[in-house]
């Protein structure tokens, strides 16, 4: 199969050109304005009617469709990167780069399959979005504004199989207050730090639920701050918390609270709920254990999540994609959109 796949309207699609292209404009997160106007630009050229959808600042998500009409299917991902960004190369068999796989490649099979269905008459979206990787923020300015459709197809990697779930997730902030004081003279201050460690150590004992066919609910302790200096008994002390929930976390968030006690101050900054979503006949599936913006994005329609690449090397120095993993996308993603709309 080569690397260059052609379409109707002789537009001669380079899926591998157009990945490295997006890879190498830099998008870190609140930084995407410069992939967005390369998008617009593509797009149009492409013959999509295309609109710059305003977020915040010089942020903006890009919506394209077939003109004159309102989508039955949509296919989302986002345009923004965690950091830090380096630049695109390629080998025979993957090109690498930030946002390869997480979500670079993916905007560009999600282009190749909706110049497929436009062609075919398909009524097809394209939604691409900002700040998936923080807070959702380009998701929720887009749920205010639904287009029509029936369904949505987002894209994350997923080996290319469709995720019958996503796990959600519930950031905690566990802050500890003590006294100042010298650190020879340990009895006329109170620690901060002893008490968040305290803590912490408890919740690292939470036995957190299993759902089968899920797994389980994870912990993990991601940042831990405080204190002065060595010879100061330290009045204040703060960790975060990122919880992977299987389930409502209503049960979660009275296991930590019950745990930490009066050692420390909780507060729960945000939360992502778990997500179970539709499989497809004769697809292979798999459970995400990560969180995405289809919560989000619940006016766009009904939700399937599938897309090329690995999980595992997203957010590494290392991302890559499979060239192959990328072309074989663009079907499963026409596959998936006509299988919705027949």
């Amino acid at each position: 199969m080569g690397l260059s796949v052609r379409y109707a309207l002789d537009v001669n699609f380079d899926a591998i050109g157009l990945t490295r292209r997006l890879v190498d404009i830099e998008s870190v997160t609140y930084n995407e304005a410069a992939v967005g106007d390369y998008l617009v630009g593509a797009l149009a050229s492409l013959g999509f009617d295309v609109e710059r959808m305003g977020v915040e600042g010089p942020r903006f998500n890009v919506y394209a469709a077939v003109r004159g009409t309102a989508p039955d299917v949509v296919l989302s991902t986002h345009m923004d990167t965690v950091p830090p960004f380096f630049a695109s190369s390629e080998d025979d068999e993957f090109v690498y780069g930030r946002g390869s796989c997480d979500a670079k490649g993916i905007i560009t099979a999600q282009i190749g399959a909706a110049l497929r269905l436009r062609d075919a008459g398909v009524k097809v979206g394209l939604l691409f979005l900002v700040g998936e990787e923080r807070d959702s923020a380009g998701a929720k300015v887009a749920n205010e504004q639904p287009r029509g459709s029936r369904f949505l197809i987002n894209g994350e990697p997923t080996d290319n199989r469709v995720a019958v779930a996503s796990k959600g997730a519930l950031r905690v902030e566990i802050r500890a207050k003590g006294r100042m004081a010298h650190s020879a003279y340990p009895e006329l201050g109170e620690s901060a730090v002893h008490k968040l460690v305290e803590a912490l150590e408890r919740v690292l004992r939470l036995e957190l639920p299993v759902v089968e066919g899920v797994g389980p609910s994870t912990l993990n302790i991601g940042t831990i701050e405080g204190g002065r200096a060595p010879n100061v008994i330290a009045d204040e002390a703060t960790a975060l918390v990122l919880v992977r929930l299987v389930g409502d976390s209503a049960g979660v968030r009275r296991q930590i609270l019950n745990a930490v006690g009066d050692l420390a101050e909780v507060n729960f900054t945000l939360e992502i709920p778990f997500m179970r979503f539709r499989d497809m006949p004769g697809m292979e599936t798999m459970v995400a254990a990560f969180t995405t913006d289809i919560p989000a994005l619940t006016a766009w329609g009904e939700a399937v999540l599938l897309g090329p690449g690995s999980i595992h090397v997203a957010h590494t120095d290392g991302e890559r994609i499979a060239k192959r993993a990328l072309l074989e996308a663009v079907d499963l993603y026409e596959r998936v959109a006509r299988e919705f709309v027949k």
